[in-house]
């Protein structure tokens, strides 16, 4: 693969900004600041793509970093490469509000979906740390990053055993230990505990629901208290109507003031013995012999009181004896005036006592009958009133003793009915205890069907993890095979490379399991920390470029992007490099300085390059 051309929308300092490629040494030569990072940082955004970060890690990250300067601008570019014979043009827009990408094939016509697939192809398998830690070298980086011990593992695994970078036995086995470990975080352990205590308490309620007191009588109970109700109603009617009756009955007999058939017994023979004196007064007032005798009483009285009057005055001589039969005569004369006078005032008396019992008489006839008129009709109908009274008092006090027994029977109603309410309230609360009960079995019942799923899981999930056991130790038993070879490859690689970088000073080298480096001298390995920075440099440039080879194998070589990777080395080390790569590296390489050395060397050892200014 090489790099054609790049057009830059937008992006830090760039705006449209426009570079062009060619094989071989591209030498991108800018000062300070001049954006040489920028470039370098846009070609591996427009390969793998920038994410922004979140939160505070958005404020330094390189999404923010390289926003361009000019917000007129998009955010945005595009880079055309050439592989396997195709040109294809990538284009992308970074903006997170229109990010996209779009891949088209210029040689067949036609847009190219960028997935995994297409940039595998183009770069080799490289991820994005494999990119940055070996192809792509940054300013003052040529060492490894610690990410790329485990990624170099895998190269060397997969190529010593299958030729191929399909297989990948170190990722994958960390992919089955992080499978095991997810599925035993899966794993519910209290759920068989659970589910245990779930049944039990499954069968302890369906036996408490089972007992007699859950039995359903609320609506016999409501039934009850709405016929005892209905009855009462009926009773209390029946007792308003009585009441009314038997306080219209007392008002009659109140308003005639009676309280009671005594009284009205009494007031009758009140009334008839008044209605017999007025007869008796009234017979004794009409006899006209008591005037008559009084009359003649007054008149033998008054010729009596003559006679005696003559003989005392001598009038009537009668010898000696005329004043003693005068003294004698006036004792008649007074008996007789006195007899007139008694009779004449008991004449009166019998008027007065007519005048009283009459007047009585008809006020009692006049109260009861509406007429005062005196007679014996009168009386017969003031007694036949009264008896009409009696029977009003007896019928009176019959209702009241019925509704002194409604009362009786309304009360025991009443206490029947709260009875009913009091039965109706335990049946409700028996009721929703009931309810509550079957809520809690239903909830039990589902919690027991979905810990049925989970124990059913954690067995599925316990036997993925046995299986992920035995797929571990099969593949531990390959990987020891692997590891005692390991490093084979690349230290073979790296020992080619290492005496044409370092101009024959160093002729090999050694890398362990862990990346750690020496370097073979006929005595001892030395180890890299011991060498000048230099020569440390120059080594990591061959483990770089010995990484390289080993992930491109028979492909097309891709491009090496040197971002001032070369400010450690001496002018002599310099030319050694420059001379290496020129004759070991038939891809396209791009160097990017802010010195003129670079130039200088390579003109100077006739090395075809095309230079760009920026």
């Amino acid at each position: 693969m090489k790099l054609l051309d790049l057009y830059i929308n937008g992006f830090g300092k760039f705006h449209e900004k426009s570079i062009t490629f060619q094989d071989g040494f591209n030498v991108v030569y800018g000062k300070n600041e001049a954006g040489k990072s920028t470039l370098h940082t846009f070609i591996r955004g427009m390969l793998f793509g920038i994410e922004r970060g979140r939160g505070r890690a958005s404020r330094n990250d390189l999404y923010t970093k390289y926003d361009p300067w000019e917000k007129s601008s998009g955010y945005q570019g595009r880079l055309r490469l050439e592989s396997g014979g195709s040109v294809c043009c990538i284009e992308r827009i970074f903006s997170k509000n229109e990010k996209a990408t779009h891949i088209i094939n210029e040689t067949l016509g036609k847009e190219i979906a960028p997935d995994k697939a297409f940039y595998d192809q183009m770069l080799c398998g490289l991820t994005e740390t494999s990119y940055n830690n070996t192809i792509s070298i940054g300013q003052l980086k040529s060492a490894t990053d610690s990410s790329m011990v485990s990624e170099l593992k895998n190269y060397i695994a997969n190529l010593n055993t299958s030729g191929s970078m399909a297989l990948n036995i170190t990722r994958a086995a960390a992919f089955l230990k992080k499978q095991k470990k997810n599925l035993e975080n899966q794993i519910v352990p209290e759920a068989a505990r659970n589910y245990t205590t779930l049944l039990g308490e499954i069968r302890t309620i369906e036996q408490e629901i089972a007992a007699p007191e859950f039995e359903n009588q609320l609506n016999a109970c409501r039934a009850m208290q709405k016929n005892v109700n209905e009855q009462l109603n009926t009773k209390r009617a029946e007792r308003e109507d009585l009441l009314q009756k038997i306080a219209k009955g007392r008002q009659i007999l109140n308003s005639n003031q009676f309280d009671g058939e005594d009284s009205i017994r009494t007031y009758l023979q009140k009334a008839e013995k008044v209605y017999g004196e007025y007869k008796t007064a009234k017979a004794a007032s009409e006899q006209k012999s008591r005037t008559i005798l009084a009359s003649v009483c007054f008149l033998l009285s008054a010729a009596a009181a003559a006679f005696s009057a003559a003989f005392l005055a001598g009038l009537i001589p009668f010898g000696g004896l005329s004043i003693q039969i005068g003294a004698l005569l006036l004792l008649p004369a007074a008996l007789f005036l006195f007899s007139g006078i008694f009779l004449r005032m008991k004449g009166k008396r019998y008027q007065k006592e007519l005048e009283l019992s009459a007047g009585l008489i008809r006020e009692i006839f006049a109260r009861h009958l509406g007429d005062s008129s005196i007679s014996d009709d009168a009386m017969n109908a003031l007694s036949q009133r009264m008896e009409e009274f009696i029977r009003l008092n007896a019928a009176l006090e019959k209702s009241e003793a019925s509704m002194r027994q409604q009362q009786t029977e309304i009360e025991a109603l009443q206490k029947q009915a709260e009875s009913c309410s009091t039965e109706i309230e335990e049946q409700q609360r028996l009721q929703w205890e009931l309810e509550k009960k079957l809520e809690r079995l239903s909830f039990c019942r589902d919690q027991v069907a979905a810990l049925q799923h989970v124990i059913d899981e954690n067995d599925r999930l316990r036997d993925e993890i046995t299986a992920i056991d035995l797929a571990l130790e099969t593949m531990t038993e390959v990987s020891t095979s692997i590891r005692s070879s390991f490093g084979l490859l690349l230290n073979k690689t790296a020992s080619d490379l290492i005496a044409g970088i370092t101009g024959g000073i160093y002729s090999s080298m050694s890398v362990d399991e862990n990346l750690n480096i020496f370097m073979n001298t006929r005595t001892k390995l030395v180890p890299i920390e011991q060498v000048s920075s230099g020569t440390m440099d120059q080594i990591y440039l061959a483990l770089r470029m010995a990484v390289a080879r080993l992930i491109q194998g028979e492909n097309e070589p891709l491009p090496l992007i040197f971002d001032d990777s070369f400010v450690q080395y001496d002018d002599e080390r310099l030319r050694t490099a420059l001379k290496w790569l020129s004759k070991t590296y038939d891809g396209q390489c791009i160097i990017f300085t802010c010195h003129r050395r670079e130039l200088q060397i390579l003109d100077e050892e006739n090395i075809p390059y095309h230079q760009i200014n920026i």
